[in-house]
């Protein structure tokens, strides 16, 4: 890829507006929402001890119940909604300094409010199931928030006395602001490039172009500029995986992943399973790939900036805004009108900000902020095919979003794991546009391209899984220093490419810019659950475009008030079954198989 792409005028990439939030910093609306949240938050704490002194009288429990959940979710209103406009205002403003301190100093009032809470969740796990299910039968309207307790009770085993969760709340902002400095530190990364100097995402963008000379610059020149904060970067991961060991091991986590399973809803030994059948076919997808994607290009192995060159070496297909707008909403629309329909209101309104530009981070997501406000979508596009993919992404994020709404915000959070699903989907949608449209010359360069993304979402995010779980286990014995760190992460990006790909010098630091090890540990795995998971569905789809629809439907407005297993149940699959995992791996196999029959 090149640097930014320059639309004409008439395509100039959307910028949002926040407005809908807030106006600015000084928005009196700010202090208006804060100061209701903690009139909402005293009304709950109002309740404190009530809970268990109702314990033996089911209809006033469930009476209790039903209020102190409503008045939970409205505080959760009011303080995601002024969390959200400081994490999306200051994630285009990373080099403004005021930015960075309203987003901190409204981080640390919003857990003073929010600790004040934090006996509810407490008080409410020291009552029995068979006395919240005689609540539920006694005062029915209670029995709507059976999903999010279902959540709540999961913690149970593992919460620490009021004290000590009020402490950890406490100082979680000053926590914090170890990822902060590790965001900073990135978003002022430049990278001696030539004669340029890029930021982070026009970096790794230049790292896919197709002239081997400027992919070999960018890669160096992020190897120096990631070499050079390396220190910084590893000293933020070692303190933020110590924090975690320590809260690990007063909660009594079997493992450092446990928590992020809780949290997914997901049991450990399918995520092993699903591990397994991964990393048992790195030899028959990823290196095979990039053997015969080394003889394509007439090499006997590639650079390690070569893994996502593209195959010809002529200027890649560009896509204009309004091009890329017409390839998602168009994909959409062949599922089912109400998708396209949700997501042409992020495009006929200020709510989604495509222009790299300087200080604005890296990568790209959908922010659902609250279920009484809307999603804000926010990217680096550069007119890529893989930009066109990643706008399809995001948005199916925003859709699944949106069509949670109904469910209150509580009930319409999603697990990571069931997260991804219309996000997968929507840029499966997408492809199999791009490939039914392509010319037979266009094909392998599509099916390459197609083959290299389920090998970054599949085979590159269970590495990264590896990673961090040798990463943690080691940091039990100590600090690791830069060099231990880089020597980890080439053992398992080694295993993962496989012989094909060289680790040439400086492919060592590259952990350095995988935001999600530092943001939310053990959360790369969803991205390959997520794939896998799409797979099987588009499968069923397939074989029943008309009934698939509505069961499709109707999974996404079940937001978060189903686990995995329940969600997928009317589609007949069930993941908890290594042989689930094993036939998603099995398709990705066949589009090598496919591709070979090309070479």
């Amino acid at each position: 890829m090149n640097a930014p792409v320059k639309p004409p005028a008439s395509e100039a990439l959307p910028q949002w507006r926040l407005d809908d939030l807030y106006a600015s910093r000084e928005d009196p609306r700010i202090e208006l929402d804060l100061a209701a949240a903690k009139r909402v938050n005293d009304e709950l704490v109002a309740l404190k001890g009530r809970f268990v002194e109702s314990r033996a009288d089911a209809k006033a429990l469930g009476e209790l119940l039903d209020k102190g959940v409503d008045l939970y979710e409205k505080a959760v209103n009011h303080l995601w909604s002024v969390g959200a406009y400081a994490s999306l205002a200051s994630s285009t403003a990373k080099d403004d300094s005021a930015w960075a301190k309203f987003e901190g100093d409204l981080r640390a009032r919003s857990a003073a409010i929010g600790a004040e809470s934090l006996f509810f969740t407490l008080e409410l796990n020291e009552l029995e199931d068979a006395e919240i299910e005689a609540a539920y039968k006694a005062h029915p309207p209670a029995a709507r928030w059976r999903p999010w307790m279902r959540r709540v009770r999961l913690s149970r085993p593992h919460e620490l006395s009021h004290d000590l969760e009020h402490l950890l709340v406490d100082r979680s902002p000053a926590v914090a602001n170890w990822t902060r400095l590790y965001d900073e530190t990135l978003a002022r990364l430049e990278a001696r490039v030539g004669r340029e100097r890029l930021t982070l995402p026009e970096t790794l963008n230049r790292m896919s172009d197709p002239d081997a000379g400027r992919r070999r610059d960018a890669a160096s020149g992020l190897s120096k500029a990631l070499e050079e904060r390396t220190p910084t970067l590893a000293l933020c991961y070692n303190t933020l995986a110590f924090e975690k060991q320590v809260e690990d091991r007063w909660r009594k986590y079997a493992s450092p992943a446990h928590a992020r399973h809780l949290s997914n809803e997901v049991d450990g030994e399918a995520v092993d399973a699903m591990v397994e059948a991964v990393v048992e076919r790195y030899a028959a997808t990823s290196h095979r790939y990039y053997a015969l994607k080394a003889r394509v290009m007439g090499r006997k192995t590639l650079d390690h900036w070569d893994r996502n060159a593209p195959l010809e070496t002529v200027q890649p297909r560009q896509y204009g805004w309004d091009e890329a707008r017409a390839i998602v909403l168009d994909s959409f629309e062949a599922l089912a009108p109400r998708f396209a329909d949700t997501a042409r209101g992020f495009f006929t309104r200020p709510w989604i900000d495509a222009a790299p530009r300087a200080g604005k981070q890296s990568g790209a997501y959908s922010h659902p902020v609250t279920a009484d406000r809307h999603p804000y979508v926010f990217l680096n596009y550069m007119g890529e095919r893989r930009d066109v993919l990643t706008l399809a992404h995001e948005l199916g994020h925003a859709v699944h979003q949106t069509m949670c709404q109904p469910l209150g915000t509580l009930l319409a959070d999603t697990p990571l794991t069931l997260a991804e699903t219309a996000s997968i989907f929507g840029e499966g949608l997408v492809f199999e546009r791009l490939l039914a449209e392509a010319s037979k010359a266009e094909r392998r360069g599509l099916l390459a391209g197609k083959i290299e993304d389920g090998l970054n979402t599949v085979v590159r995010q269970i590495a990264f899984h590896q990673f961090e779980t040798r990463f943690h286990a080691a940091r039990v014995e100590g600090e690791l220093g830069p060099d231990e760190i880089g020597g980890l992460w080439l053992q398992a990006m080694g295993e993962s490419l496989g012989p094909a790909i060289r680790m040439n010098p400086g492919y060592e630091h590259y952990w350095g810019y995988v935001s999600h090890f530092v943001h939310s540990p053990f959360y790369v795995y969803a991205y390959a659950f997520g794939d896998l998971l799409v797979r099987a569905l588009m499968e069923k789809r397939r074989a029943d475009p008309a009934g698939f629809t509505p069961l499709y439907e109707d999974l996404l407005s079940a937001g978060g008030t189903r686990t995995y297993v329940e969600a997928l149940a009317p589609f007949g699959l069930d993941p908890r079954e290594k042989s689930f995992w094993a036939a998603g791996v099995d398709q990705l196999e066949r589009l090598v198989d496919e591709f070979d029959a090309l070479v």
